[in-house]
């Protein structure tokens, strides 16, 4: 049995007067009945091919239906055939992407590809994701350097270049307690530049005390930031750097040895 609806002339003289018979004519009205179903029918095949529930189709439908674009278009179906794609389409995006349709409907979202799950593949995952790729362990390989050794192997630093031990591992043990507060280098860097309380512990002189920064934690210039001066001495200690190289640098052993705290001459009276 043929309807009236199922041309675009039909569609449009329902869908108006559906609209001037108030929201509650969708729920009553025996033609409104007839075209969902109708739409259950057309678009079942289209709602299955991008894997949404088979009724999928005729929910879009209904919403573009509604609409005042439907209304007023040359040609009805075509726009509401439009819209359940568009639907549809970003259904199967937000089902693959794990999201709201709202944001598969998106650019930003929808250009990623769907989500993988470990589990969804038999692939070797080294393989699959090289990300993941772990180095054997080798009992001989030495350990990597950590914060307390890096801290140690800085003092001695410091000490063979003509610090006091005891002068070196309290400004080591302070700039290193300042780190773990500020938990970054740049911000633990300016806040120290203006510390008076270490240069009064230190006994020595701002320019000094602002080479000792530089060296330990790294030049604040951004221009400088993935270089070695850019590091400092613990960050490049504690990613393999060995105290050797740091030594054949002969502009910061000057620098070292220069900031050293020098002992008071005494007066004779």
């Amino acid at each position: 049995m043929s309807h009236s609806f199922e041309t675009s002339t039909g569609l449009r003289r329902l869908l108006v007067r559906l609209r001037v018979s108030g929201a509650r004519a969708w729920e009553h009205d025996p033609e409104a009945h007839d075209l969902m179903l109708y739409a259950a029918r057309k678009y079942e095949a289209l709602a299955v091919k991008h894997h949404c529930d088979p009724v999928a189709g005729a929910t879009a439908a209904f919403e573009a239906m509604r609409t005042y674009a439907a209304r007023t278009a040359q040609d009805p179906w075509a726009v509401v055939t439009t819209a359940v794609k568009l639907t549809l389409t970003a259904e199967e995006r937000a089902n693959g992407l794990l999201c709201s349709v709202d944001q598969a409907r998106r650019p930003e979202f929808s250009q990623h590809h769907d989500v993988r799950r470990f589990s969804d593949t038999e692939a070797d995952l080294p393989n699959f994701l090289p990300a993941l790729t772990v180095e054997p362990f080798n009992a001989e390989a030495p350990a990597p350097t950590g914060a307390y050794q890096a801290l140690d192997a800085t003092i001695d630093l410091f000490t063979a270049l003509g610090w006091p031990r005891d002068t070196a591992t309290c400004a080591l043990d302070y700039i290193s307690a300042r780190l773990v507060e500020a938990g970054c280098r740049p911000r633990t860097h300016a806040a120290l530049r203006r510390d008076h309380t270490a240069r009064a512990l230190l006994d020595i002189d701002q320019d000094a005390w602002s080479t000792v920064l530089r060296i330990v934690l790294g030049n604040p210039n951004p221009d400088e930031a993935c270089t070695s001066d850019g590091h400092g001495i613990l960050l490049r200690l504690l990613i393999g750097h060995p105290v050797t190289e740091m030594l054949d640098d002969d502009l910061m052993v000057v620098e070292i040895s220069e900031a050293a705290p020098r002992p008071r001459s005494r007066s004779h009276a």
